[in-house]
């Protein structure tokens, strides 16, 4: 396939980039600060020099650091060099600090100092459609997922499965952060369940027979290694009773569909659905994350259920999308933009299905899934995108 240009952009000070394994950091700022000193601290030899003597950091930069700019990838295996980083960073103003890592959680544990505001948090996303161009292909991407490492490999099957098995031995089980690998397998895949739904932790510890405490903990670890995130409920100017829980997606729909199990009784389309619905929330996730300006990615479901998947929502930016994985437009399937527009006029209503015209539905614009998605570009203001 290539090297796929991102659309991530540098913020033009320092910062930390973090991102599950295989979304391209290392790649990304390898081909977008070639001339910057690198660091990688995957290196074990590296690693051991610094963990023992992290003053090296101050000895290296002091003696000169031609292209002003620092690289340390994967800080987190050694969290002592940030007090080195925050020295350097006051008597070396003008020199910046990239600082890489698949979690800011061992960071956290370890109670080191995270430049206090000195470097602004950036997440590094797996592809984008629009990152992909001809290369995007909807059913590969609903089966294998967008993560750049899986998505250019010649078997992403298998690779998907050695992504997986990473993250539960070297991130999870090698860091100490759960104490019964098995206890964590099995709440993985009774959270698959919880893909693209309301969240329901006790629901999950039945599942995978846990006590709801240790479940609360997986999630946060979960989503300390980027690996999940949760959608909150657009709560704004409510005029109705709304549900109080977020929704649960895994940060990619191929880890999703890797981690589900499956039977006789498990259907391709309700697969596919679940699939879809969390395809679209990543990308709009990293469209928002990405873009200029503010911007939250939310979704709207009343006590009687009725409901809108996502409600984009920030300056200059108010909208309100539902997912179907189907080739034709039910009237039926627009009820919740319907009562959504009722209670507010001025967002735009968007259906997103899986045909291939665009048209509009008393007043709704119905657009084709894979289309949308390729349109979604940091880079383009959301009348652009939709309009």
């Amino acid at each position: 396939m290539g090297t796929i240009p991102r659309l991530f952009r540098d913020p033009g000070r320092s910062f930390f980039l973090f991102g599950p394994r295989g979304t391209g950091k290392s790649t990304w700022l390898k081909q977008s600060l070639p001339q910057a000193l690198y660091l990688d601290l995957l290196d074990p030899r590296t690693e051991r020099e610094f963990s023992a003597h992290p003053e090296q950091l101050i000895a290296i930069v002091e003696a000169g650091v031609a292209a002003g700019i620092v690289v340390i990838d994967e800080i987190q295996k050694v969290p002592r060099l940030l007090d080195a980083v925050h020295l350097l960073m006051e008597k070396f103003p003008a020199i910046r600090f990239v600082l890489t890592g698949s979690s800011a959680r061992k960071l956290k544990r370890s109670g080191v100092d995270l430049l206090a505001g000195r470097a602004v948090f950036k997440t590094m996303h797996p592809f984008l459609a629009a990152e992909m161009g001809a290369a995007f292909a909807l059913e590969s991407a609903l089966r294998h997922g967008m993560v750049p490492l899986v998505q250019q490999s010649p078997d992403p099957g298998e690779t998907l499965s050695a992504f997986i098995a990473l993250y539960v031995q070297e991130e999870v089980q090698a860091e100490s952060l759960v104490r019964n690998a098995g206890a964590f397998h099995r709440f993985l895949e009774a959270a698959t369940f919880s893909h693209a739904s309301v969240l329901n932790i006790t629901e999950i510890a039945r599942e995978c027979a846990a006590n709801r405490k240790t479940v609360e903990g997986y999630l946060e670890i979960l989503e300390d290694l980027r690996l999940s995130f949760r959608v909150p409920v657009f709560s704004r100017r409510a005029k109705r009773k709304l549900v109080a829980h977020p929704k649960f997606y895994f940060f990619d729909c191929g880890v999703f569909r890797s981690l589900r199990p499956t039977g006789p009784i498990d259907t391709k389309q309700e697969l596919d659905g679940a699939a879809l619905e969390g395809l679209v929330a990543q990308h709009l996730r990293t469209w928002l994350a990405y873009r200029q300006g503010d911007g939250g990615l939310y979704f709207w479901r009343t006590r009687g259920g009725v409901e809108v998947d996502f409600v984009l929502y920030g300056e200059g930016l108010f909208a309100a999308i539902e997912v179907k994985n189907s080739t034709r437009v039910d009237p039926k399937m627009l009820r919740g933009l319907k009562t959504f527009r009722e209670d507010f006029p001025e967002a735009d209503c968007l259906f997103l299905y899986r045909g291939r015209d665009r048209k509009r539905i008393d007043g709704i614009l119905c657009l084709p899934c894979e289309e949308f998605l390729r349109g979604l570009d940091p880079a383009r203001s959301p009348a652009a995108v939709w309009g």
